[in-house]
């Protein structure tokens, strides 16, 4: 496994063109390219993966076949198969994924077969992770899978809540594995999330914006979150001051 850079790195997770847009914009080091954001994500569209692979920075693609929980049937993992191969041909660098047991471990089963398919890209492992009942096992499974990263907010709703299991986690990690606290992370918070030792940051970086163009009498909101690069570049900022404070 190569060794994890000095500076922490910014995930933002995106499900749209103006999203992808505004993270690179913003500064963000890598994107987690989704659908669907407002269900936590679902694997994205073959037009957004097409456009993200002109992306000057690194673009993981959410592997999700459907909202809920993580337990998959034959049919919803084929369709996760061929959405990996679309990845892979597209040229993106890894896919972000899970799958869970009915009590909340991990299935290892299924998840050696999303990272065979995904064989040559990074394998991150999503929030499922936080299902688990016994995250230190959890952890070291997703070392003995090969995953590089995982996205987690210490078994919480949200990574300020989950910041003694993220310390915990992180000086278990060491080198092998990168813990990534992701779910509620905002600049005023990313200086206590990077002082637990966590390396990697992952916000959608979202606002509710006015869609210029309603469809409210078919009963569409008249606003939606959207990704914006000043909220992007307020997070990034707030954490090369943590790193330059460090120095």
């Amino acid at each position: 496994m190569p060794s994890r850079p000095n500076a922490p790195l910014l995930e933002v997770c995106v499900d749209d063109p103006a999203g992808l847009a505004a993270a690179i914009a913003g500064g963000a080091d890598r994107i987690e390219l989704c659908a669907a954001l407002a269900v936590s994500g679902l694997t994205p569209s073959p037009g957004l993966i097409a456009q993200a692979a002109e992306s000057p920075i690194p673009v993981c693609a959410m592997i999700r076949p459907r909202p809920g929980g993580f337990i998959y049937s034959p049919e919803e993992l084929d369709a996760a198969f061929h959405d990996i191969k679309a990845v892979k041909a597209a040229g993106l660098a890894g896919i972000v994924t899970g799958a869970t047991l009915p009590d909340g471990r991990l299935d290892l089963d299924t998840m050696a077969r999303l990272r065979d398919a995904a064989e040559g890209l990074e394998l991150v492992i999503h929030r499922a992770f936080d299902l688990s009942p016994d995250l230190d096992e959890a952890l070291e499974q997703a070392i003995e899978l090969g995953a590089c990263r995982i996205l987690t907010a210490g078994g919480t709703r949200a990574a300020p809540e989950g910041i003694e299991a993220l310390a915990r986690l992180s000086a278990q990690a060491g080198d092998r594995i990168t813990i990534m606290a992701g779910g509620g992370v905002l600049p005023e918070n990313a200086a206590r999330l990077l002082a637990a030792g966590v390396h990697d940051l992952h916000a959608s970086c979202t606002s509710m914006v006015e869609d210029p163009h309603p469809a409210t009498r078919i009963n569409i909101p008249a606003s939606r979150p959207q990704t914006l690069a000043e909220n992007v570049r307020a997070l990034r900022e707030a954490m090369e001051r943590v790193t330059e404070d460090a120095q």
